[in-house]
């Protein structure tokens, strides 16, 4: 049980931060009126971080983290990618209607967007990989599976609620005006982490 409560804490410690990932499945959850609709983006980050995870647990983490260039291309990467999608959410913030707006998210796109701010985000990559698989290590056989799959479950609850409280709050605004600001707040937010990325490759 410890081994289980140790793998849920550290499992909430890394997810639990605003980041690209939360704020795109929560606006998904806001922007369709169906909360089904959101359900591609919420399975397909969950499924990047299971496979994450799995990763991290099977020793991936200390090839990642022993080659320099490939931590910079990861940040290149995503710095490249979070400057897009940041534009991406600014732009559809200024759709006229609520409808326009959830209607430019379909389920391909979804599927895109969540495994691209899941795979190509290196914040996201480097504490998963670094710090639960790091963790992971002092565990062997039963409790090393225990301790896997406490993250793995809190990762899919976690998505699922962000998006069921999106869903509430779009709920509530009927006429889109909240869910244009929450798109702008998010592009800014996504901005601010291009902007950190930037500076640690200068």
């Amino acid at each position: 049980m410890e081994v289980f409560i140790h793998g849920v804490v550290l499992a909430f410690g890394l997810i639990l931060p605003l980041g690209v990932q939360n704020v795109f499945i929560f606006n998904q959850g806001a922007v369709h009126k169906k909360f089904i609709r959101a359900f591609p983006a919420i399975i397909t980050a969950s499924v990047c971080d299971t496979l994450l995870i799995l990763l991290a647990v099977a020793g991936v983490s200390i090839i990642i983290l022993s080659f320099s260039w490939l931590r910079t291309f990861l940040f290149l990467v995503g710095f490249l990618f979070l400057v897009y999608m940041g534009w991406l959410m600014w732009r559809d913030a200024s759709e006229v209607s609520l409808n326009e707006v959830s209607n430019s998210f379909t389920a391909k796109r979804q599927v895109l967007f969540a495994a691209s701010v899941s795979l190509l985000n290196p914040h996201a990559i480097l504490d998963t990989i670094g710090v639960i698989g790091t963790s992971s290590l002092i565990y062997t056989g039963h409790d090393k599976l225990m301790f896997t799959a406490a993250c793995i479950l809190i990762s899919w609850l976690w998505f699922f609620s962000i998006a069921f409280a999106g869903k509430k709050i779009g709920q509530i605004d009927q006429g889109g005006k909240l869910l244009k600001r929450m798109n702008r707040f998010s592009a800014l937010i996504i901005w601010i982490m291009a902007v950190y990325l930037g500076i640690q490759l200068i």
